[in-house]
């Protein structure tokens, strides 16, 4: 789960890590009152989406009156924000940050991530933050600086300062950066997040060290524990497919290819997409039904697939262990007389109770295309959808 900046800012607050003063703004006037309230002289308008790039993409303005601010205000709102992560498509633009501008000496780079080489917690920063971090990263990777945290112990002072002093920290502005690494550091657990990322991390010209922009991703099998982070999903940022997925506890990401996959187990799955590539076909999501899918689930999946207009054909290619394969069989045939379904679909079960499976859906009467190997389904669904 991701959220916007100005939540991520909100969190970074609570967990005393300096930033900007900023509200939020969902219209032109309410971004002209938030500006008013903190008093300028100079403010920074900035479009809420949960993608980067948006400085390069236009989404990031400078204002020096307030008439200015709602200049801006009215260009960004509302458009279609077009970045490297948004995708030709973009993103349209429902929300803004109003904040104060910032008397900028240095920008740093920071982030905390799960590490799962070393099963640790990395904590990473860089002398060179700003907009062209992945670059930095591809081409100067020894520019880009790590620790390992064992979560036993957390991040150790000597361990912050040495992040701290290797990015060219000045020695007067280090124990405030050794005590922001430890904060963001300690946000990251207290969060249960995957990502805490500080693009930049800012040295104002009076010495002191802020966070100008925040990026969080949450783990989602950890959001039972935090309502108050699930309350801050913005629906209208995420693929409608992939919310009414999660409605349905299915893992689904939609992509661009014509063969719809319902598979159960993620591995399984991935290799289902190979094989379908392989084959020549191109898979039109990833869908991992679960070890526990039933009758209603299996329809909601076959609902959610057959939604995206590009999907030709659908492959169900199931491991009965946990999961037996009558049971499966049984919802593959309520799924297709609830939906009405109007694309070829082919079928590979092996494992527990298959046999009984597959003697359910020949006695069907639908017009479902057995299997009996990965390749043999690959080759099929693949013909089919063309």
């Amino acid at each position: 789960m991701k959220i916007h900046e100005y939540q991520a800012k909100q969190i970074l607050r609570e967990h005393d890590v300096p930033v900007p003063r900023g509200k939020p703004a969902f219209s032109v006037d309410e971004a002209v009152a938030v500006a008013r309230e903190l008093g300028g002289p100079v403010w920074v308008v900035k479009a809420q989406i949960h993608a980067g790039g948006r400085g390069k993409g236009g989404g990031v303005k400078l204002a020096r009156s307030l008439d200015e601010v709602r200049q801006l205000a009215g260009q960004i709102l509302g458009m279609q924000l077009v970045t490297h992560q948004t995708g030709p498509q973009g993103q349209k633009v429902r929300r803004l940050l109003i904040e104060d501008g910032a008397d900028i000496k240095k920008e740093y780079y920071a982030a905390v991530l799960t590490d799962r080489a070393t099963q640790k917690v990395a904590v990473m920063a860089s002398s060179e933050g700003g907009m062209d971090i992945e670059e930095v990263a591809a081409k100067t990777p020894d520019k880009i600086r790590k620790v390992f945290v064992d979560p036993l112990v957390g991040l150790q002072p000597q361990q912050a300062r040495e992040l701290a002093a290797g990015i060219g920290i000045p020695e007067a502005s280090l124990p405030q950066a050794v005590e922001v690494f430890q904060k963001l550091y300690q946000t990251y657990m207290d969060t249960d997040a995957s990502l805490v990322e500080i693009n930049p991390l800012i040295l104002e010209g009076n010495g002191q060290i802020k966070a100008l922009d925040a990026k969080f991703n949450f783990d989602d099998n950890a959001l039972f524990r935090h309502p108050e982070i699930e309350a801050l999903r913005d629906l209208d940022e995420e693929d409608p497919a992939e919310t009414e997925a999660h409605k349905h506890d299915l893992a689904y990401i939609q992509l661009d290819g014509n063969i719809g996959c319902l598979v159960n187990g993620a591995g399984l799955a991935m290799a289902t997409m190979d094989t379908i590539k392989l084959y020549g076909g191109s898979p039109a999501n990833f869908l991992d039904v679960g070890g526990g899918a039933t009758a209603e689930k299996v329809t909601a999946a076959f609902q959610i697939m057959l939604h995206n207009p590009k999907v030709r054909a659908i492959l169900v290619n199931i491991f009965g262990g946990i999961m037996r394969c009558d049971t499966i069989a049984e919802g593959v045939i309520a799924a297709s007389r609830a939906v009405g379904l109007n694309v070829p679909l082919v079928v590979r079960m092996k494992g527990t109770n298959e046999d009984i499976g597959r003697r359910m859906l020949a006695e069907s009467g639908l017009p479902i295309i057995s299997a009996e190997t990965m390749a043999e389904a690959a080759e099929k669904v693949v013909a089919a959808a063309a």
